[in-house]
């Protein structure tokens, strides 16, 4: 199963690796499923992590292994060319329905406007991700 993490996800699995997003980050180390990075993503996660309010819980040289580890390990394709067919009351989450569809992937997020979308992309909460993970397995 192929995922696009949200980076709010990720920056909460840095956070709190006990919780539902630490667990979904776990099973993709254990190869439970892929994950689907950008360079748009991996960007946009590089600069939540160096938010000042986030530097002092994730400290820099974590934030940045954080950002190589999933630039070596994630499933690497381009950022999408075009907007998605269905699109996020915040047009900067597009790309991120964008590149779940062209990658053939889930959009895992913790965001509403996206999850507000359930009935028109496969998008899902880390928690519901994580159980859709431990029920296929």
């Amino acid at each position: 199963m192929r995922a696009v993490l949200d980076p709010n996800v990720i920056v909460s699995a840095a956070l709190s690796p006990g919780g539902s997003f630490g667990r979904l980050f776990r099973y993709w180390l254990e190869g439970a499923c892929d994950l689907v990075v950008s360079p748009l993503l991996l960007d946009e996660l590089q600069r939540a992590l160096g938010y000042s309010k986030l530097r002092d819980r994730v400290p820099p040289n974590e934030a940045k292994e954080l950002v190589e580890l999933l630039y070596r390990a994630g499933l690497a394709t381009d950022d999408p060319q075009s907007p998605p067919d269905i699109q996020s009351p915040d047009p900067g989450d597009d790309y991120l329905i964008a590149l779940a569809s062209i990658s053939r992937a889930v959009l895992v997020s913790g965001n509403r406007d996206l999850l507000g979308l359930s009935g028109q992309i496969p998008v899902y909460s880390p928690a519901e991700f994580v159980a859709l993970i431990e029920k296929s397995s």
